[in-house]
């Protein structure tokens, strides 16, 4: 069986795993000898074609893949949260209550107030999520995890069911909110150009295991229309098998992974 703990004892890593075996019932490896280190507050977009095991990784890192079997060793910090695609907002609770759900404490909900203001929603604490964009609520969403001032932010698709302006929005906000708060990321996408943009490192995950690794050294904004942007773009889609430049869209849902 896997090992996965919580609270690293090691200062050198938010992420450590070694030799990360996953399959599920039908004995179809997913993962196969994975090692993978994340500093703390590096931020690392996960590219992969479909059924690669991206979505996979990021579940076992959560701690939420117990319908799978594997072997290997995990470690990750004791504070984590996830961003699923769905915002995953309770209908029956008011905004306010969805962000602070679970923490206790006098000052929980002056400490939702203040995360629904970094996210851009001060004054619709008491909004029901039904009164929400999609891209309010994945607002909402984001403030839920950061409220709880996580070492590691697990996102999977975050902003996969949004139309492509709210997108481009969400970027600027999660990397805002990343460079305040400063947590180790995982991001997990299709969207190669989400990738360039949002992270320090992108990885491409193949055959179970990291075939590709890119440092995105970039200065300033990144600019899609930048040549150098642009060749970053080539290599990893390159990566993915698709040559001449061909798109990997959001819409390109994930099957099995």
């Amino acid at each position: 069986m896997a090992t996965h703990t919580g609270g690293l004892t090691t200062a050198t890593a938010a992420v450590r795993i070694r030799d990360l075996h996953r399959s599920f019932t039908d004995d179809r490896p997913v993962l196969s000898g994975l090692d993978l280190d994340i500093e703390p507050g590096e931020f690392v977009a996960l590219l992969g074609r479909s059924g690669s095991g991206k979505s996979t990784l990021l579940r076992a890192l959560a701690g939420l893949d117990q319908d799978a079997s594997g072997t290997g060793d995990i470690s990750v910090p004791e504070q984590v949260s996830v961003v699923f695609q769905d915002s995953r907002l309770l209908p029956w609770q008011r905004v306010l209550r969805n962000v602070v759900l679970g923490l206790e404490g006098p000052g929980a909900k002056a400490r939702g107030k203040e995360a629904l203001a970094e996210v851009g929603l001060a004054g619709r604490e008491r909004a029901w999520p039904r009164e929400l964009s999609g891209g309010e609520q994945q607002r909402v969403a984001l403030a839920r995890s950061l409220v709880r001032e996580p070492e590691l932010l697990l996102a999977d698709e975050p902003f996969g069911a949004l139309d492509a302006l709210t997108r481009i929005k969400m970027h600027g906000l999660l990397r805002a909110l990343y460079e305040r708060h400063k947590p180790a990321v995982l991001l997990v996408t299709h969207d190669v150009d989400e990738a360039i943009v949002l992270a320090d490192r992108v990885l491409v995950l193949d055959q179970g295991h990291v075939e590709t690794e890119r440092t995105i050294d970039l200065e300033g904004r990144r600019d899609p229309s930048d040549p150098h942007f642009a060749a970053i773009r080539t290599d990893l889609l390159a990566a993915l098998g698709l040559a001449g430049g061909a798109e990997i869209r959001t819409e390109d849902k994930e099957a099995g992974a």
